[in-house]
């Protein structure tokens, strides 16, 4: 036997691990209780003082207010004269009127908001973010399922699952009631839908070609596949996303051209002859219908009350602009899908004219590095004000990512973006087309107001792809103890540094009263002020 062949391999993470797991209900207990665990620790991270500050935070004072009058009205109303703020945190939370108010967004994600005011009273700032909160929780819960299916890996689903659970970004934007949350989680449940499809479809084609060959036939194109539930159901999870904001529309974009490239590998990968065409020309237009159809319903459903009021922005423009009326083939649209139709066109337009300057406005070429955090709430405060007990107070609420996650991130992204040319892995594609659809986008409207915690719609991708490129560097069980060892420690001590920024920057993410100093000990760019 060769002296190599001696070699230890493993480490004692392994050794351990191997013992603790044992016996098949261990197993099982980490299978489910590690996740269970995390996703634990992500719910007390968001959840404690959660009602702090009693104040309508940065976009807050849209959506809060506009989710408190869709749960009463069934559309967005107007709050009259005066302070509408002042009135909503004061108590007076039933200052709105009956005239609509304008807004540029769909309904879903003040839907979703409203359930938690109502659970919880609208008197009670808890409730205003609780349903902001709890999509947060589910969101790292569901990055745990997802990283280990494309793994098949506990432990790296358990890694990408603490990296969400222990950032800023996903801390703050969980604790903060704005709509990015809402987006970013209904396009992880299609994205997740999507890798299900892959599999499923995979799997048939496979047993569809063996039958068929079998059978002593042969497959100029290959069979054309109908039935994808998963499919379906990640068009249904993107036309949700899309009515939380229009941005989910490039996750049915991105992830319906996937679906079309994988489908056409599946159809090499079984020899059939025009694989190519086969998947453009005949598995395509299916899987168009099975995807973008229902996206749209799914989208549509999510303006049923406006819909079914009367008095909703733009409801009866049709009726009241009788000009405006389509005549002519499409004469048959309904008055109400007229009237919708006009309100897009007016809400696009306002979207891509949107230019006015903001303090906290980012460029996203520089969303990568940080460049500008979103201050989204901060009130100093000297001795004796606001319980302050030194000379100088701060409380902020600043969604800065955590460096160690963010940067490590990025690095991770692009080595996969290598990694993808080299070996044409489905899996790291996968991740790349999750960044493609959450972030390229937005490098079209560089001259429009625009702001950094938008890029919590593509986090998820940048730690999905963290947690996979963990694993790589982590190795194999089988690899030599040596360098087994001493990977197992570079990961130990990140997950240290992690755990140590996460307690660092905590309460600048949760609007903790600090002395002054300790606040500008985490601005470490001077445009992070």
């Amino acid at each position: 036997m060769s002296e190599t062949a001696l070699e230890p391999t493993g480490s004692r993470f392994d050794d351990w691990s191997a013992h603790l797991l044992s016996t098949p209900l261990r197993q099982r207990l980490w299978y489910w209780g590690a996740p269970v665990f995390v996703t634990a620790l992500a719910a007390l991270l968001r959840l404690i003082n959660l009602g702090t500050p009693h104040a309508l935070v940065f976009d807050e004072t849209y959506y809060v207010k506009d989710a408190w009058t869709l749960w009463n009205n069934g559309y967005e109303s107007s709050w009259g004269s005066g302070n509408s703020d002042d009135k909503f945190t004061s108590g007076n939370v039933m200052a709105f009127t009956k005239d609509a108010s304008y807004v540029v967004h769909p309904q879903l994600g003040k839907w979703i908001i409203a359930l938690g005011i109502n659970l919880f009273g609208p008197t009670n700032a808890f409730g205003w973010r609780f349903s902001v909160a709890v999509v947060g929780v589910i969101a790292v819960w569901l990055i745990v399922i997802i990283t280990r299916k494309l793994t098949g890996s506990t432990l790296i689903g358990v890694i990408a699952g603490a990296l969400m659970a222990l950032d800023g970004l996903a801390i703050t934007l969980s604790r903060v009631s704005v709509l990015d949350n809402f987006l970013m989680l209904f396009s992880l449940v299609g994205f997740y839908f999507v890798i299900l499809d892959r599999g499923w479809a995979r799997e048939r084609l496979h047993d569809r070609v063996l039958a068929n060959r079998a059978a002593g036939g042969f497959y100029t194109w290959g069979p054309v596949m109908w039935w994808r539930p998963w499919l379906m159901a990640a068009g249904i999870a993107f036309g949700l996303a899309c009515g939380v904001k229009w941005s989910g529309l490039w996750f049915v974009v991105a992830f319906g051209i996937f679906t079309v490239i994988m489908d056409a590998a599946d159809r090499k990968r079984e020899r059939i002859s025009f694989w190519f065409s086969a998947a453009i020309l005949k598995q395509g237009p299916v899987s168009f219908i099975l995807l973008v159809p229902i996206a749209v319903v799914s989208y549509l459903a999510t303006w049923t009350s406006w819909i079914l009021s009367s008095q909703g922005y733009y409801r009866t423009w049709i009726d009241t602009h009788p000009a405006e009326q389509i005549h002519g083939f499409f004469s048959w649209v309904p008055l109400w899908l007229q009237d919708l139709w006009f309100y897009h066109q007016s809400a696009y337009g306002f979207h891509v004219g949107l230019s006015t300057p903001h303090p906290y406005q980012s460029n996203p070429l520089l969303w990568l590095v940080m460049q500008r955090p979103t201050s989204m709430w901060y009130e100093g405060s000297e001795l004796g004000q606001r319980g302050c007990s030194l000379a100088h107070c701060s409380e902020a609420i600043n969604p800065i990512a955590n460096p160690a996650i963010w940067y490590a991130a990025v690095a991770a992204i692009l080595y996969l973006v290598y990694r993808f040319i080299r070996y044409r892995e489905w899996k790291v594609g996968v991740v790349l087309m999750g960044m493609v659809a959450g972030y390229l986008p937005w490098l079209m409207y560089l001259n429009r107001t625009v702001f950094s915690f938008y890029s919590i719609v593509f986090e998820p991708y940048m730690l999905i792809g963290l947690a996979i490129t963990i694993g790589i560097i982590l190795g194999s069980p089988s690899d030599q103890r040596d360098r087994r060892e001493r990977n197992t420690a570079l990961v130990a001590v990140y997950g240290l540094l992690v755990v140590i920024l996460t307690a660092f920057f905590y309460p600048v993410w949760t609007g903790e009263q600090t002395p002054l100093w300790y606040w500008q000990m985490h601005m470490w760019l001077p445009s992070w002020v």
